[in-house]
């Protein structure tokens, strides 16, 4: 992807799925790649239409949560690039689970039953249902592996107050609760997924994407209940399977270990994978759109051309 020079721009990062520009200190450029991670290392190859999935599925997300929290989007120039206000953001991820999977199934099949200060219940089995969402923060690294955190830990550190805290969990929860229900209406189960938060103006406000097959996992909820039933593998909509297919090959992004090649076909099956959670989460059949860099510079020049 290439680097841009907007106008009135302070500031450019480079992350690990997407380009984010600074404007003029107040507002964000944020232009989704088609770049793919997993165990925070980028992937070799990119993935067509990934970012176009990613922004869109992100701009409906939080145009539906608008009630719950105030969040940083202002517009979407560009089918990959979102427009929004700069935030101071707090240094964590919220992360909201309502189902034994993941991280969380790892953690707990190694016989731990906390997991960031919440508890697990003995019993469970992978992908069963947690009597209530828990929430178990992460920290935000900035570079290298994010870290499970407690909230206790979190305050010591100064990273928000209590009161603070107490905003950012009510929100998580709320928003949870919102992508449940959105979820439910398109034949979906949402399990878990992540929030984060900054700093306008001293208002807490949402940032980033949210409810995306990054930053969240999907299940099918027609046969859930039989598969648990048989301990069968539940059909998830996530970039869980990258993780398993990485596993499966020995990678973890742990030192000294390679990335196995990502062959074709397998890159044409993700980006199938990510289309088919945009058509199920959104109702709306996928448009492919893939802008030449400089109707995309102009699209989003029009764009802050409008700011103040």
């Amino acid at each position: 992807m290439s680097q841009f020079s907007f106008p009135r721009q302070t500031a450019f990062y480079r992350g690990k799925v997407r380009d984010v520009y600074t404007i003029a200190d107040t507002w964000l450029v944020m232009v989704a790649s088609n770049r793919i991670s997993a165990f925070d290392v980028i992937l070799p190859r990119p993935i067509p239409f990934k970012g176009q999935v990613l922004n869109q599925i992100a701009a409906s997300m939080l145009q539906a949560t608008t009630d719950i929290c105030p969040n940083w989007l202002l517009e979407v120039p560009a089918p990959q690039v979102s427009i929004g206000r700069k935030c101071i953001p707090f240094k964590i991820e919220m992360v909201v689970r309502g189902n034994l999977v993941g991280h969380a199934w790892r953690t707990y099949k190694s016989g731990a039953r906390t997991l960031c200060g919440a508890s697990l219940p003995d019993g469970m089995q992978e992908n069963d249902f947690f009597p209530a969402p828990l929430l178990t923060p992460s920290t935000k690294a900035d570079a290298g592996h994010d870290e499970d955190i407690t909230p206790g830990e979190i305050m010591a550190r100064g990273i928000c107050s209590a009161a603070e805290w107490e905003q950012l969990s009510t929100y998580a929860l709320l928003l949870f609760e919102r992508g449940r229900e959105l979820a439910l209406q398109r034949g979906l189960i949402l399990a878990d997924t992540k929030y984060e938060f900054g700093l306008l103006d001293g208002v807490i406000t949402l940032m980033d994407e949210v409810h995306t097959p990054d930053s969240s996992r999907y299940f099918y909820t027609e046969g859930f209940d039989e598969r648990q039933a048989r301990g069968e593998r539940q059909l998830q909509l996530s970039k869980e399977f990258v993780r398993e297919w990485l596993i499966a090959h020995h990678f973890m992004g742990k030192e000294g270990q390679t990335v196995p090649e990502m062959t074709d076909d397998w890159v044409e099956t993700i980006s199938r994978r990510y289309i088919e959670l945009y058509e199920k989460i959104t109702g709306e059949a996928f448009v492919p759109q893939t802008l030449p860099d400089e109707q995309l510079y102009e699209a989003v020049t029009a764009a802050l051309n409008r700011l103040p």
